[in-house]
């Protein structure tokens, strides 16, 4: 089961805020007329008050005490409030857990994303309340995909109202054919994959959309989604596929993103770390095309 995070962390900041603000309005006045007590009882008894008397500062630090709720509410609800800002209108990090977007992110890849590009919006229900700018083709994003709640990346292929064909690996956007260009040739690492099944090997092209050049994997023998399809981009949704083109549930599986599932813009790897067994690398820091 995937933890809603942002939600935890939200109640997390509203309970301790909660606590803060009921010990400054209600508890702590308890506290200052519990201290005013203990001054005039020992007033009255005629009793030393100095901040030498050791009997003194006993009842007045007694009087003073902090209930343990509201010590750790205070201690916490500034990181926690910062923490909640920056993750929700900054930066937020992120881990590639699958190779969809290999070459360009690994499995292990800890990457930054950008949450004000696309405008900012509320945590947990996501609704944009300012409006700075809107995804471009060749942007790696962040999003929730139609069908799931679980964060997704992939690159952004088509925009509102574009035509888009993918047939054996050739890419047409509104009638113009996307040009590739051959970079190396590799073999399958996994006998799970699509090309390690069909006996064949992956070509890396680099291949440009909009002001982004990129290189994109892809097995010499189409796999499923690669062969043939047309996708009509409705207003207000995206068509998202992955840089690994056989190797990628996106778009052409499940459909286009609509606009308001949209997270953030990927921009930076920050640290490699594939495995607890393994040591973090930062081989691999860098911008991300």
């Amino acid at each position: 089961m995937d933890i809603n995070f942002p939600l935890i962390l939200v109640i997390a900041v509203f309970v301790t805020g909660g606590v803060w603000l009921f010990d400054w309005l209600v508890l702590s006045k308890q506290r200052k007329a519990a201290v005013k007590e203990v001054e005039n009882q020992f007033q009255r008894e005629g009793i030393s008050r100095g901040d030498d008397d050791e009997h003194y500062l006993i009842a007045r630090e007694a009087a003073e005490q902090e209930p343990v709720l509201v010590e750790y509410s205070k201690s916490f609800f500034p990181i926690l409030a910062l923490v909640l800002v920056l993750r929700s209108f900054v930066i937020e990090p992120f881990q590639i857990p699958s190779e969809s977007m290999v070459p360009t992110l690994e499995v292990g890849d800890f990457i930054l994303v950008n949450k004000f590009t696309y405008g900012l919006r509320l945590p947990v229900a996501r609704t944009k309340v300012v409006n700075i700018s809107d995804p471009r083709r060749g942007d790696v994003m962040v999003f929730f995909p139609p069908h799931e709640s679980r964060y997704f990346i992939k690159r952004v292929i088509g925009l509102p109202g574009d035509t888009i064909t993918y047939n054996n690996h050739e890419l047409t956007i509104n009638g113009e054919v996307i040009e590739q260009t051959f970079v190396k040739s590799e073999g399958a690492t996994s006998s799970r994959e699509h090309c390690a099944r069909a006996n064949s090997n992956y070509h890396l092209m680099e291949e440009t959309l909009g002001e982004t050049t990129h290189i994109l994997r892809k097995c010499v023998v189409p796999g499923s989604l690669s062969r043939k399809g047309t996708y009509v981009v409705p207003e207000g949704h995206y068509f998202m596929m992955g840089d690994n083109r056989d190797n990628s549930s996106d778009s052409r599986d499940w459909g286009v993103v609509p606009e308001e599932r949209i997270v953030g813009k990927a921009f930076a790897i920050w640290m490699h770390w594939e495995n607890r067994l393994s040591l973090p690398s930062f081989d691999r820091v860098g911008g991300i095309d």
